[in-house]
């Protein structure tokens, strides 16, 4: 039995400030104790248990009820492999029980505007926006429901790295985007449980305040590190700034962070037809 401020301890590293020592359970126990997995069991998830699944991620909150997004299942073991090719690092995704690569998807009302005569006017970096986070609600929605019966999941960014090409395989129309992969099935062996950032800097009160994020976040790395510091050989860019005796989440954001990522990804949407205006 776990308690919710055990929970809020483990994954913050400090106590929580209010009395929360009511028993864990639920969604609750659920969503504070969860944790990415990257190995599975090579036990197929039941089609019903995954029919069941999908139906939690369309039940996710959507903009105006406007559902601008698709999720593409990949289970032809050639689109599974021509995927894996763009994405070595990521074995865990194109061998994994179920793999999904939600989208962004402006498509579907563009078509319902053309099957009904009306123009189509939204073509704009908000419905990008209300697209991403469709997407990413249905996604989490669908991991919150497989995690609760003991389903393990991992969120993939490497989808969009080779946008173009993966857009491809996945034979994307115009208006359909990637936004994130994800792997899931039944979980082989433990997991890293990863502590998060204080609530003193993700939750403001009224107005956004850092006064004091550079001492926040010191603490926040010399607790990281007590718990599991991030070894020398797994430190980003090493070949550019080498090995840090003091490598902690500040470190290892700002270098990853120093190097510009997937600069194709705004030439790709644009060519997808989003006017981004």
């Amino acid at each position: 039995m776990s308690t919710i401020s055990e929970l809020f301890e483990e994954r913050f590293g400090l106590k929580p400030e209010n009395d929360l020592n009511d028993e864990a359970q639920g969604a609750i126990k659920s969503i504070l104790s969860r944790r990415s997995y990257r190995k599975f069991k090579p036990d197929p998830v039941p089609e019903d248990v995954i029919e069941t699944l999908l139906a939690c991620a369309q039940s996710a909150p959507a903009k105006s009820d406007l559902q601008q997004y698709s999720i593409v299942m990949l289970k032809d073991e050639d689109v599974r492999q021509a995927v894996f090719e763009l994405n070595p690092k990521s074995l865990w995704f194109a061998h994994a029980p179920v793999s999904l690569v939600y989208c962004g998807d402006m498509r579907r009302g563009q078509q319902a505007a053309a099957f009904t005569g009306y123009d189509y006017a939204n073509n704009t970096v908000d419905t990008f926006m209300n697209a991403a986070v469709d997407a990413a609600l249905a996604m989490m929605s669908f991991m919150a429901a497989a995690e609760s019966i003991g389903i393990g999941c991992c969120a993939i960014s490497n989808v969009r790295t080779k946008v173009y090409e993966i857009s491809s395989i996945l034979k994307l129309p115009e208006g359909v985007y990637p936004v994130a992969g994800m792997a899931a099935g039944w979980p082989e062996g433990e997991s890293m449980f990863s502590m998060r950032l204080p609530p003193s800097v993700v939750v403001h009160e009224d107005q956004y305040r850092e006064d004091d994020l550079e001492k926040e976040l010191k603490s926040y790395d010399t607790r990281r590190n007590a718990r599991r510091a991030i070894p020398p050989d797994r430190q980003m860019h090493l070949d550019k700034y080498g090995v840090s005796d003091s490598y902690g989440w500040t470190e290892n954001a700002a270098r990853r962070l120093s190097i510009r990522e997937r600069d194709d990804f705004t030439a790709y949407l644009k060519d997808q037809g989003f006017k981004l205006d």
